[in-house]
């Protein structure tokens, strides 16, 4: 029988799982597999898993639990094993990196930080500081100019806005670093320019949280920056 697996714990942690359902329409029953070392978290895999609402609160809900009660390798929704005797034979396997995990997490949370720009106001501030940038938007206002003034000043605007974004992210990561204990930065997207999630100890989450804030704060005027978390470390299971 296919099994959703949502986490890997030691085989110490509480499991406290009552009151708490997995995924799937009606919701699965949890429990857990393993040895005297690890264990996994699972529950029979419904055959109509989907990147839903309710099955991505479900999945959460379940890592939230967990984590409350113990150290945690949290794994990605739609995880899917092809029966119990897979799960045991790779927490066999791969029980030392799995127990070397567990303890690079242990009293640790992940903050997610990403970053939207706003674009008209990034353009306001190319504008005001760039003198070839004020004369191609004169001379292509209303539709005007000519094409190659239209092409420029698209290029221009796009390299400032980029020059500009990249800075910011950089500022925003410098300022985060020194708080936290590793780092993942994602590629920067369409929507986000920044994409980092950071690995932080416990006794450091109010000082980073406190950190995000203001750093959003001083970007406000040109970009939203959004600070997630604590939250189980996802990026760094």
């Amino acid at each position: 029988m296919p099994v959703y697996v949502y986490a890997i714990t030691t085989a110490d942690h509480p499991l406290r799982l009552d009151g708490v359902s997995g995924v799937g329409d009606p919701p699965a029953e949890l429990y857990a597999i393993g040895d005297d070392s690890l264990r996994a978290v699972v529950s029979e895999a419904p055959e109509d898993l989907a990147a839903g609402r309710r099955d991505l609160e479900a999945h959460h809900a379940v890592q939230e639990s967990l984590w409350a009660d113990g150290s945690t390798l949290p794994l990605s929704f739609g995880f899917v094993a092809p029966d119990e005797d897979t799960v045991r034979a790779v927490l066999r396997e791969r029980a030392e990196q799995f127990t070397r995990g567990l303890a690079e997490v242990s009293g640790r949370v992940e903050f997610n930080v990403k970053a939207v720009g706003n674009e008209e106001a990034v353009l306001r501030e190319v504008l005001a500081g760039s003198e070839e940038a004020r004369r191609l938007n004169e001379a292509t206002r209303d539709g005007g100019g000519a094409y190659e003034d239209r092409l420029a000043l698209g290029q221009l605007v796009a390299q400032e806005v980029q020059a500009r974004q990249e800075a910011m992210a950089a500022e925003v990561v410098e300022a985060l670093r020194p708080l936290s204990r590793s780092e993942q930065l994602s590629p920067p997207s369409g929507r986000y320019f920044l994409n980092a999630s950071f690995l932080v100890d416990d006794d450091k989450a109010e000082e980073f949280a406190r950190t995000g804030a203001e750093l959003a704060e001083r970007c406000a005027a040109v970009a939203e920056v959004r600070v997630r978390g604590p939250l189980p470390p996802y990026s760094f299971a």
